[in-house]
């Protein structure tokens, strides 16, 4: 995917560092933390919450990366191989493009 992938500007959201660490620590102690929003977003009044990998994938979308540097990215923090996270992140990436969470770059 050579698309360059971009945050709808018109979406407030931050990220929830201190929570963000905490995952992170738990991943590490081999626990499972996918039901932990990391980053929160707010779309026409309503929070969303994005887990650890959806929260990395967003924070990457800032209009410079494509599809493959973002699974390249991914692949590296999580020590695999980048083949592994591609369809992963190709398919998050789709679902919030149709919602309109993402414009193309």
């Amino acid at each position: 995917g050579l698309a360059i992938l971009e945050r709808n500007p018109q979406i407030v959201w931050r990220n929830e560092k201190r929570r963000e660490a905490q995952v992170l620590q738990k991943l590490e102690e081999g626990g499972d933390a996918d039901d932990q929003g990391t980053v929160i977003l707010l779309i026409s009044g309503m929070m969303h919450q994005l887990n650890l990998v959806g929260g990395l994938i967003w924070q990457q979308c800032d209009g410079a990366q494509t599809l493959s540097g973002i699974a390249e990215q991914l692949a590296r923090e999580f020590s695999v191989e980048t083949a592994e996270v591609e369809a992963d992140v190709a398919e998050f990436v789709a679902d919030l493009a149709e919602r309109g969470w993402l414009i193309n770059g």
